[in-house]
């Protein structure tokens, strides 16, 4: 048989148990690299590489190694599940970098990091200031996560006391000029919905490249030509600007009117109008 085809015979082979070993091992091996998940990484390359190129009779020794590679590692991975000291060991220990808005000297020099090093990795987590910090640790794998002082975190939905349902998946509707009956199902609409919205943003369905829904039944259209501004359809700020209204009709009642059982009970559906504003204007402002 030509070398050649033996390069052929054992790169093949090489690539299936390659293959078989990493999915043995799992996707950690690629998300979350510790130094010693690198040096296998690495090695278990080393020895995939060898297979194919090595001329002698006995390349196959290549793949026993490798497959013992793999066992060992899978071994050592067990034992890290079962014991956090062996974990510790191998992958290394968080270390506190920031704590209550002060730097950790020693810290940084246990894991030989400057400052500088330390702010470039701020700046990617778009973070200018070390006044705003409050607390940094350096993961296992060399990532470092970040606190912000509570002043200085962003605003949520929880922080300002509004409450809002849970987010759900948006779905595809359309791709490639074609309804997917599918998506419309998961979102609970029907192609009579799809074809009203269409028509009244003026577009045609064998023009829309894709089209999504999402929790609230706000469709999104993406036509083939990038050219063309599809109208923004304001429905929503529309719904809002009729419920003020009413909310402002109702104060005025309240005010004309000079029966005081009128005037409470504009005053009471007032407020209440207000406090279902309130409630909905998370859902009516796009």
């Amino acid at each position: 048989m030509p070398e050649w085809i033996n390069v052929i015979f054992r790169t093949l082979a090489a690539v299936i148990l390659l293959f078989a070993m990493m999915k043995l091992l799992g996707k950690r091996q690629i998300s979350q690299l510790s130094l010693y998940e690198y040096i296998t990484g690495i090695t278990i390359g080393s020895l995939a590489s060898y297979i194919p190129l090595e001329t002698g009779d006995k390349w196959y020794l290549g793949m026993i190694s490798l497959a013992v590679w793999v066992a060992i590692v899978l071994g050592i991975e067990f034992l890290q599940m079962r014991g956090k000291r062996i974990r510790d060991w191998l992958d290394g220990q968080q270390r506190i970098l920031v704590q209550n808005g002060k730097l950790l000297d020693d810290n940084f020099r246990k894991e030989r990091l400057t400052v500088d090093e330390f702010l470039a990795e701020l700046r990617k987590q778009q973070i200018f200031k070390l006044a705003d910090v409050e607390f940094a640790v350096m993961e296992p794998n060399g990532a470092i996560n970040v606190l912000l002082k509570k002043e200085n975190q962003p605003l949520t939905s929880k922080s300002m006391g509004i409450k809002v349902s849970n987010e759900q998946e948006p779905h595809l509707v359309i791709v490639d000029g074609t309804i997917r009956d599918k998506g419309l199902t998961m979102i609970g609409r029907n192609r009579g919905w799809l074809h009203a919205e269409l028509e009244k943003q003026g577009v045609s369905l064998t023009n829309i490249f894709a089209a999504q829904v999402d929790a609230q039944g706000s469709l999104y259209i993406d036509l083939y030509d990038d050219q063309i501004e599809l109208p923004k359809v304001q429905e929503k700020a529309q719904v809002l600007a009729v419920l003020k209204k009413c909310e402002a009709d109702l104060e005025l009642f309240a005010l004309s009117t000079k029966d005081q059982n009128y005037k409470n009970m504009y005053q009471q559906s007032s407020k209440l109008l207000k406090q279902i504003i309130n409630d909905s204007k998370p859902y009516l402002i796009d």
